[in-house]
């Protein structure tokens, strides 16, 4: 286990609905957990008018967002967790003088112990990442002088392939490579972790994790919302943005990375980068036309109710073509996975919410059960992000009675299940991990850029041609021209909320 050592966070962006949603809860967690240090402050920085007080009150005492986090005997835990909080105003002015924060930072510094060991979190718009970087350079502040310095950035990475580079580039200046923690907390996910573990550490898995054995790999991303409230960032975004070019890429780079030296941040990182890298580019029309889909969801009766089309949606332009529904069939350039296809979707207003891998087995070369049943019955292995967290495997056994007649039973594993271990939430997780240096889950530069080299052209061309633009009524699976991509193969997996969802289980309350 990593020490964490004495330390200052300090939030940019601190009266935003992040900071009280997330970051905040997820430091509360981790003070109620006996994880953080004995000196360690937390300042919010933002525009808003407040003063110590009143940004205890907005974000612990007072928050709807710690309602669930508090019972009585952390009560203690609050009052000790609302002492280290504290609160300094910025100027409205985006460019201005940094050097009123900096005095308030050497103050706390030097009344609470933290050691000069600072994280600025930017909890802001992307735009103002560059502008908070410089200012922060400009006072000094970069510098491990004295303590070490670390600067979290919030996904979007960029908009693009040239804008993730310029950014990157921005940063860059003013903070070293490894002092830049790129946060996706899809990666604080311990069920994505555990696609690590589930290949590495077990025998039964990594001798067939490759061609000779596996048929084709399918992940799902489904919520059952709309874009609700975000409809105008989204509709500048699209699925493929928001969800594919960082959170699932770093899914499918977990899935097809070689096994690392050790389990050091660099080591697992290089490895994600050469997967990355190792994607097939999709560059010319035909292969784009046949292998990408993308649609929008119209509107529908849910349970009773209408709900709106993606164009009805508050900010969104009625004409939009913005996908909230992205289908990808690509393949892998290296010895491992030569040949073998990838299916990943990811979508709004499907049926269920949930996100999950599927691992499609080949059947073996010689079939002596033929007519037992058993085909288009491969082995899976099905790996459940969320909800109902968990591993299923899906194989092959005998029918009692006469004959050879085989149906697929399940083995699975939940891990509801750990019921003596607290499981840590993804804020939580990776902000420990930040204050313990561990980079581990978190991205670098050179893997954001990668991962747009493989989504720009997709992008490019459903800007730039008339690839069309499907439609499909909400609470459905797609458009049912979806099942195409999966050629030969019949359809999707369209997951329950459960992982166990054969024929006979069901949920009746």
């Amino acid at each position: 286990m990593n020490k964490t050592e004495n330390q200052m966070l300090i939030i940019f962006g601190a009266s935003g609905d992040l900071t009280a949603r997330k970051l905040i809860p997820a430091i509360f967690d981790l003070a109620k957990g006996g994880h953080l240090p004995e000196n360690f402050v937390v300042l919010g920085a933002s525009r808003s008018d407040w003063t110590d007080d009143e940004f205890r009150k907005n974000v612990v005492t007072e928050s709807k967002h710690l309602a669930n986090h508090v019972d009585g005997p952390t009560k203690k835990v609050m009052q000790d967790f609302c002492d280290r909080l504290f609160y300094h105003e910025l100027s409205s002015d985006q460019d201005s003088d940094y050097s009123p924060l900096k005095k308030r930072i050497d103050a706390l510094d030097n009344e609470y112990g933290t050691g000069g060991n600072f994280i600025f979190y930017l909890s802001t718009p992307p735009s103002a990442y560059e502008p908070i970087a410089k200012s922060l350079y400009e006072q000094g502040l970069h510098a491990e002088t004295n303590g070490w310095r670390r600067l979290i950035v919030e996904k979007p990475f960029g908009y693009s392939l040239k804008t993730a580079k310029a950014l990157n580039q921005a940063l860059q200046q003013y903070f070293k490579e490894p002092q830049i923690f790129r946060i996706d907390h899809y990666l604080g996910k311990e069920t994505v972790q555990n696609l690590l573990v589930t290949r590495f550490a077990n025998s039964i898995f990594e001798p067939l994790w490759n061609r000779n054995y596996i048929h084709h790999v399918e992940i799902t991303n489904a919520e059952s919302g709309g874009v609700e409230k975000r409809g105008g960032y989204y509709d500048k975004s699209g699925a493929l943005r928001d969800m594919f070019q960082s959170h699932l890429l770093q899914i499918v780079a977990f899935i097809i990375m070689e096994p690392p030296l050790n389990a050091n941040a660099e080591e697992i990182r290089n490895e994600k980068l050469k997967a990355l890298k190792s994607l097939r580019i999709m560059n010319d029309e035909e292969t784009l036309h046949k292998n990408t889909i993308r649609a929008q969801y119209i509107s529908s009766i849910i349970d009773g109710k209408k709900v709106k089309g993606y164009r009805e949606e508050e900010n969104v332009d009625p004409n939009s073509t913005t996908e909230t529904f992205a289908a990808l069939k690509f393949f892998v350039d290296n010895w491992r996975w030569a040949d073998v296809p990838f299916y990943v979707r990811t979508a709004k207003r499907m049926p269920t919410k949930v996100t999950e891998v599927v691992i499609h087995f080949k059947t073996p070369h010689h079939q002596i059960f033929k007519d037992s049943g058993l085909q288009n019955k491969d082995n899976k292995l099905i790996i459940r992000i969320q909800p109902d967290e968990g591993i299923l495997i899906k194989f092959g056994v005998k029918v009692p009675g006469q004959g050879f007649k085989v149906e697929r039973a399940n083995l699975d594993f939940y891990y509801s299940s750990l019921v003596e271990n607290n499981i840590m939430e993804a804020y939580e997780r990776l902000l420990l991990d930040a204050m313990q240096g561990d980079a581990t889950l978190y991205a670098r530069a050179d893997e954001v850029e990668a991962a747009w080299e493989f989504v720009d052209p997709i992008l490019n061309y459903w800007a730039t041609s008339d690839a069309k633009v499907y439609g499909y009524s909400a609470g459905v699976w797609g458009p049912k021209n979806a099942d195409d991509l999966i050629d030969g193969l019949g359809m999707w997996r369209n997951p329950s909320k459960n992982l166990a969802d054969d024929a006979g289980f069901c949920v009746i309350c």
